[in-house]
């Protein structure tokens, strides 16, 4: 008597346009959590958001915990 066997093999593979996307979610919000001192609202604002500094207040506590020194 013979006998069949079948054998799957699943190759799941991540997108390389997902890798693209994520990583520039990602560069994005390293920016914005760590860099921004009002480069991003400025162009809405102009001079005025380089004193506000919008961004910074909200993120300071995680800029922190990040090890990012802002002062």
């Amino acid at each position: 008597m013979s006998e069949t066997r079948q054998i799957n093999v699943s190759k799941t593979k991540v997108p390389k346009l997902a890798i693209i996307a994520l990583s520039i979610i990602f560069a994005a919000g390293l920016f914005v959590v760590g860099f921004d001192q009002g480069h991003i609202f400025s162009l809405v604002y102009g001079e005025q958001a380089f004193t506000d500094l919008y961004i910074h207040e909200l993120t300071h506590d995680m800029r922190h915990a990040a090890g990012f020194p802002c002062h």
